[in-house]
């Protein structure tokens, strides 16, 4: 099998009170989610090295993003927040989307186009 017709993964970090994982699941994307305090282990188990996004819906955890950086290169960073992006993260994101901007089914189809 082509790696074409695998999945897309992704680890949505946070209480994801916008549904952002949701319009994922919608796009046939295998999602698995994260909350709390989030650790390095705890990405790993949940398999951040194979996933093809890591989205943060809580700039409280902003401090994963170097930590998936570091696990992986092959990953695209997002945040889905209405919150400040803290400075020490912002060179290591792909995208930072204020959820009053686009809704998730568009963020979704986006991330996916």
């Amino acid at each position: 099998m082509s790696e074409e017709s695998q999945p897309t993964r992704a680890i949505v970090a946070g209480p994801d009170a916008d549904g952002l994982g949701e319009a994922l699941e919608n796009e046939g994307v295998d999602v698995t989610r994260l909350d709390g305090v989030i650790s390095r282990p705890q990405l790993e188990e949940a398999g951040i090295v194979d996933a093809d996004l890591y989205v943060l819906t809580d700039v409280g955890q902003a401090t994963t993003i170097p930590i998936v950086c570091d696990l992986t290169d092959e990953i695209r960073t997002v945040v889905y927040t209405e919150d400040s992006i803290p400075e020490f993260v912002k060179a290591q994101l792909d995208i930072a989307v204020d959820p009053k901007l686009l809704t998730p089914a568009i963020v979704a189809e986006e991330l996916l186009g």
